[in-house]
């Protein structure tokens, strides 16, 4: 944690946070969701991976015992690769999360800071970042990026980000670069799917950021940030949800540029299957 500098910020409110977003290119709104409709989503997609652990280990997990239930991950991860990310592919598409997506606070919040039309850019994402859960250190510790490049839509573009746990320092939470997003964007090599920064840095006005859960982070998509260093044995389980400006200009003047492709694969991955009796068996 050299030369990275710790913020406690209180809740921002009113007039100030559009301010205070367009000064520092992020804002953190305390108590924005509820612990309880966080924790429903936590509990749910841990849920969803113990199907899998059990199928995998040939044994139930406690799913509320921490350490149980990160051990089965861990080991499910080595023993079955394809299959833990599958599962991380279906977190992706919990009804829960994406309700919450859609919640009239978020569109508010989000008029406040000065998007006239919000509209969601890419399906919500859940990350569950360990290095116990990861083949190399970009799946678990990304580098400076911008999440601009990726998305490529309005210039006011945003990403919520919030942890479904309580994120600090120690589990590695977010660490930010105030007024980086007024510098535009930045030259990048392509690191799978974010592109990382590759000049240097100053590393002494990275700011160091801890959530907990019901807490948000709002940032501009132009503002560069990283992962900060999570030196626990733990898993640090976050969401985001992204969103484009409808109305602003220059995405309209490029006929609202999607780069997220979504398409189903065209072979059948198990071959033979399914049988008709097994069909005919789910609706009898």
């Amino acid at each position: 944690m050299d030369n990275v500098s710790l913020t406690n910020e209180a809740p921002v409110t009113g007039a100030d946070i559009k301010s205070q977003y367009f000064k520092d290119g992020y804002i953190v709104v305390r108590n924005f969701f509820t612990p309880e409709e966080i924790k429903a989503i936590f509990d749910e997609a841990r849920g969803v991976f113990a199907y899998q652990i059990e199928r995998t280990l040939g044994r139930k997990i406690d799913v509320d015992n921490q350490d149980e239930f990160e051990a089965g991950m861990y080991e499910f991860f080595q023993k079955d690769f394809d299959a833990f990310v599958n599962t991380g592919k279906q977190v992706q598409h919990l009804v829960s999360l994406h309700r919450l997506g859609t919640d009239d606070r978020i569109t508010k919040v989000l008029q406040s800071i000065g998007l006239e039309y919000p509209i969601i850019a890419v399906r919500p994402a859940m990350m569950f970042n360990s290095r116990n859960l990861a083949k190399k250190q970009d799946y678990w510790k990304l580098g400076a990026h911008q999440d601009w490049r990726g998305g490529q839509g309005s210039l006011d573009s945003i990403v919520m980000w919030f942890p479904l746990v309580d994120c600090d320092t120690a589990l590695g939470g977010l660490q930010v670069l105030p007024g980086s997003h007024k510098r535009g964007l930045f030259e990048g090599s392509d690191v799978d799917y974010i592109s990382s920064i590759q000049e240097e840095l100053p590393e002494d006005e990275f700011v160091q950021l801890e959530l907990k859960a019901g807490d948000i982070l709002i940032f501009s998509t132009f503002t560069v940030h990283r992962s900060g260093t999570n030196v626990t044995p733990h898993i640090r389980w976050t969401s985001q949800f992204r969103f484009n400006n409808l109305v602003e200009k220059t995405f309209v003047d490029r006929g609202f540029p999607l780069p997220y492709i979504y398409k189903p694969t065209p072979e059948l991955l198990f071959p033979g299957f399914p049988k008709q009796e097994e069909v005919e068996a789910v609706f009898k």
